[in-house]
């Protein structure tokens, strides 16, 4: 993979240090795949799929994490200059707001398993989310920011980061603290959104090795339903269907920018559509429990694991190719 498809300098703030072979950025790979194997292990106890299914993309999303933690770590240790310059740049910023999401998606995973690990770990993605929000977000506000830096990525510190939470704590039992955090996310949605489309409306387009982060698109309506329903305690409602309907609009319209987004081929920045692909699944699996637009619900749990178990085919050929860590 090239330096640019994973450190999108022109959208962000020029630099001239060296990235580290790990970016930030990656720690998509496990949200996606976490998300995913919580929508099958939700397939499960609705005795849709056998449970080994969804516990083994757990594993292997738990795993990742694992690697891109210590890899994060060492990057913390030994090449500052990196993690600061990612600080710095309006774009890559934003993915260090995957680091606690991923915690958080890591602790819903392990707490049916080890229930004091998965309850701390999502308080620590958590507090760390809201931590790097008050951080990120709040810069925004002393007009620092511009107007092309101004990408789908912005959703991350605030809308995926509390709708994440929201389904931490609904998994930890509190209902009532995970409406609450759906409410950040929602509303943080509502805000940016206008903002984002409008850069991608008139603004010149993204660069060809940078196109798959437009996937992030699809992530707030669909993690934004799975938020939803781990607040309201599981039940498929006109809000839940209302967010599906703005997901499958957004489905739609990125279907129609495949072409485009494809035309520098495979790059990790097409791991953008991943924590949406994996809720779409969810929400796919929700429907069809419930027996409602059940064909619907088929389409968007198959669509949504096939997609990702894609993404992980053209990521394996970049690794044998020698092209997944960035030079």
């Amino acid at each position: 993979m090239s330096t640019a498809a994973a450190h999108p300098v022109p959208l962000g703030t020029p630099t001239t240090t060296k990235p580290f072979p790990i970016p930030t950025s990656y720690f998509s790979v496990a949200l996606g795949t976490s998300a995913l194997g919580l929508s099958w292990r939700y397939g499960a106890t609705a005795n849709l799929v056998p449970s080994w299914v969804g516990e083994s993309i757990l594993a292997l999303a738990s795993a990742t994490w694992l690697a891109l933690i210590a890899a994060f770590a060492v990057k913390l240790i030994t090449r500052r200059d990196a993690l600061q310059s990612e600080l710095r740049d309006l774009v890559m910023c934003c993915f260090l707001a995957l680091v606690p999401v991923t915690t958080i998606e890591v602790g819903i995973s392990a707490y049916p398993y080890a229930a004091l690990l998965g309850y701390a770990l999502i308080l620590i993605g958590v507090l760390g989310q809201l931590a790097f929000s008050m951080y990120r977000t709040a810069g925004l506000w002393r007009g620092t920011h511009t107007v092309a830096a101004t990408t789908p990525v912005i959703y991350l510190p605030t809308v995926a980061a509390n709708f994440a939470s929201a389904s931490g704590l609904g998994a930890l039992g509190h209902r009532d603290w995970a409406m609450l955090f759906f409410g950040m996310g929602l509303l943080s949605w509502f805000s940016v959104e206008a903002a984002i489309l409008g850069r991608l409306r008139t603004e010149p387009a993204l660069d060809p090795a940078v196109r798959g982060i437009i996937g992030v698109q699809l992530a707030p309506p669909f993690v934004g339903g799975n938020a939803y329903l781990a607040a309201n305690g599981g039940h498929v409602d006109w809000v839940f269907l209302v967010l599906t309907g703005y997901g499958v609009l957004q489905l739609l319209f990125l279907l129609r920018l495949v072409p485009w987004v494809l035309k520098a081929g495979y790059t990790m920045s097409l791991w953008g559509f991943s924590f949406g692909l994996g809720a779409m699944a969810g929400t796919g699996i929700h429907l069809v429990a419930v027996s409602q637009l059940v064909q619907l619900g088929w389409a968007l749990w198959i669509l949504g694991t096939a997609l990702i178990a894609v993404l992980w085919l053209g990521m394996l050929m970049l690794a044998i190719r020698g092209r997944l860590l960035v030079r």
